[in-house]
């Protein structure tokens, strides 16, 4: 049954964030907390209530258990920047299932920054004063959410040792429209898909593959599902969607599900509050054989990793192991793209940095911008002493410069949020504007 707070009408200024959540687990407690349920009680009630200025802000997809969200951050940029007044949400468990973390925020965030948060079903305004319960919903709503995972995690299992496809067909594949468990051939990604195995038999690099694909004007995979109106996970957006990676190719190339094979636990999550993916060891692996139609046949497939392992580089010894502390830190002057580290595959001790944008790598910069390691740490040294230097000396001079910078940043920052404000003010202008004119059609059709 839902609940009725005591809200009273806000008497602050700024936005009324109307706040949505729904992850894959949450589908299996019914409609209620579909993302159209939660709207529709969160503008009934922020009508009701006398709260104006409202936006909504709705992760659609997003686990409770951690704050990682596009919406919610994009929400929280708004609070620190002043411009939410009030967060209302259905109930506590869709702001989020951590209780610590959901706890600092209610605890400690919302009063210091003067925002009042709502959670309607649970009959919490932190207008009225603290809620003696909430640390205790806290904890009920993270062990639901540990007890749902602990269920999904099991269902998944039990599916997963049956033989039905975990994870989405690989480029090449597609679901099939009467069956979403059974993979058919995609006759067309298929046939470049045949293509990669027929160059790599020929000798072909991964390098000189990807190069091929791209001047033939071949969809990357990302691009090619994207034309089919097919949706999937990873980096929506490239500048050349022709531009093949060799990485991409490599990964095809290892590929067992060509073959006709079902591979399942691959990977696996670290815990239900961590949902990061980490690669499960092989023996782990569950493996189907000739479940669906092959690609490549099982002997070609068997060549090519012969192949593929011949021509494996070998990794450096374990003191050339670590990354530079530059590694993406630098980006080329030219063109804006990062410098990429490298060591030489001969000297492992020779260590440098250049452009991956380089026309020689298929980009479009003109100049490798090749500098050593040890070059650009001997430039850095230098900058630093100088820099130490000029504090030893001018301590004056150097704290004003640090306070023109500070001002500077300050300044960019200040400018940032009254453009942000300028737009949110043209929106809301826009909004009653076309509010005022409904209301007129209405009132003429009357």
């Amino acid at each position: 049954m839902q609940g009725k707070t005591t809200a009273k009408p806000t008497e602050k200024m700024g936005i009324t964030a109307l706040y949505c959540r729904l992850s894959r687990d949450d589908g299996t407690e019914g409609d209620s907390n579909s993302i159209a349920n939660q709207k529709k009680l969160l503008a009934k009630y922020a009508k009701e209530h006398g709260f104006t200025n409202t936006r909504f802000y709705v992760d659609d997809g997003y686990t409770g258990t951690n704050f990682n969200r596009p919406d919610f951050q994009r929400m929280l940029a708004d609070m620190d920047m002043g411009y939410i007044s009030t967060v209302i949400v259905k109930d506590s468990s869709r702001f989020g299932r951590n209780y610590l973390e959901v706890g600092q925020y209610t605890d400690y965030y919302f009063p210091e920054n003067n925002i009042r948060f709502i959670a309607i079903n649970d009959c919490i305004d932190s207008e009225n004063g603290e809620d003696e319960l909430a640390p205790f919903r806290n904890v009920m709503n993270e062990m639901m959410a540990r007890d749902i995972s602990r269920k999904v995690r099991s269902a998944h299992k039990i599916r997963g040792n049956a033989g039905e496809p975990l994870s989405q067909p690989p480029y090449g594949y597609m679901k099939a429209p009467d069956n979403k468990k059974r993979w058919i051939i995609d006759t067309e990604a298929a046939e470049v898909v045949r293509r990669v195995y027929r160059l790599c038999i020929e000798g072909k690099g991964n390098e000189t593959i990807a190069r091929t694909l791209q001047e033939d004007k071949v969809l990357v995979p990302m691009a090619y599902w994207q034309s089919k109106g097919l949706p999937r996970g990873g980096k929506k957006t490239q500048a050349d969607p022709y531009k093949w990676c060799k990485t991409t190719i490599a990964k095809m190339l290892s590929q067992q599900e060509y073959c006709g094979d079902v591979i399942n636990f691959k990977s696996t999550s670290k815990s239900f509050r961590n949902k990061t993916r980490v690669e499960n060891p092989k023996e782990n692996w569950a493996i189907f054989k000739d479940v669906h139609e092959p690609i490549i046949d099982r002997d070609t497939w068997e060549q090519v990793q012969k192949l593929v392992e011949k021509t494996k580089r070998r990794p450096p010894k374990d003191k050339n192991q670590k990354k530079s502390i530059f590694t993406s830190f630098l980006y080329c002057g030219d063109c804006g793209h990062k410098l990429w580290f490298n060591f030489n595959q001969k000297n492992p001790s020779i260590r440098f940095f250049s452009c991956s944008n380089y026309k020689g790598m298929r980009g479009t910069c003109e100049n490798t911008h090749y500098i050593r390691e040890d070059a650009l740490e001997q430039i850095v040294l230098m900058e630093l002493r100088m820099l130490a230097d000029f504090l030893e000396s001018a301590e004056e001079a150097f704290a004003e410069l640090l306070e023109k910078k500070t001002n500077k940043d300050m300044h960019r920052e200040r400018t940032a949020a009254e453009g942000a404000l300028a737009t949110a003010r043209g929106e809301a202008k826009s909004s009653l504007d076309s509010l005022k004119n409904s209301m007129r059609t209405t009132w003429r059709a009357r």
